[in-house]
């Protein structure tokens, strides 16, 4: 067999390389699409989140952001309260509130869109939750600072966001140190009105007592005169019969 020569040689082994891997290629799996987003485990995850998870599913919302994640075109922002927040909140203040004041509250952390930290420092102020509209109340957050600072304000209370937990479209999901309070729940209340001035007394009812107050003393002088005439008379009567008495 005559040996083949190098050009030969070269272009079939090329031939073999293009070959096997365009049968590998073929032969590959597709990969699988990706599962939905698991919200919860990624607060769990990063520890520290407990209160917020256990309201979360008490509220039912966790089940509302994972439906909401596969529908919406919009995405979600989520801002996580730490353990250390909902300790440091005043004793009584969760359990304090109605059933669905809690679904509002933890809505209100909620943002019905997806926010990167740079997007927060954009938009018009105040900006929608997704407790917006519940039982009529405005529920919206205030966004302020400069650079890589964003501050988040209720009205309430504010707090910078600190950690960045998911940055990636469908959800945003921000650490803050502070419960973000409602000012539609925990702001401060109007004062209550005051009370009616009291009627004063009319000019006739004035002018009638004054009267009878200056009316009154005539009438008592006048009983005190009548009290005395009488006496005398009493007096003057024994007198004359004793008179009488001594030269009978």
């Amino acid at each position: 067999m005559a040996a083949l020569s190098l050009p030969t040689f070269t272009a079939a082994f090329s031939f073999l390389l293009l070959f096997t891997s365009h049968t590998q290629a073929q032969t590959a799996p597709a990969p699988g699409p990706a599962g939905p987003l698991n919200f919860t485990g990624i607060l769990d995850k990063n520890g520290q989140y407990t209160t917020f998870i256990r309201l979360l599913i008490q509220t039912q919302v966790a089940s509302q952001i994972t439906n909401q994640l596969n529908s919406s075109t919009e995405g979600l922002t989520v801002f996580a309260p730490t353990d250390n927040a909902f300790t440091s909140l005043k004793a009584g203040t969760l359990n304090n509130l109605t059933t669905q004041q809690q679904v509002d509250l933890v809505l209100y952390h909620v943002l019905p869109k997806y926010y990167t930290l740079a997007s927060l420092l954009t938009v018009s102020n105040p900006v929608r939750t997704q407790a917006t509209g519940q039982d009529g109340g405005a529920y919206g957050l205030n966004f302020t600072g400069s650079g890589n600072q964003v501050n988040v304000s209720s009205g309430v209370v504010e707090t910078p966001i600190n950690n960045a937990l998911r940055q990636q479209f469908p959800l945003a999901v921000y650490q803050v140190d502070k419960v973000l309070l409602p000012n539609d729940l925990f702001g401060a209340k109007a004062p209550a009105s005051a009370p009616p001035p009291a009627k004063t007394p009319s000019s006739g009812s004035s002018n009638e007592t004054a009267t009878k107050a200056a009316s009154s003393p005539d009438n008592s002088d006048a009983g005190s005169i009548k009290s005395n005439a009488g006496f005398m008379g009493l007096v003057f009567g024994m007198m004359g019969l004793l008179f009488i008495g001594i030269f009978s």
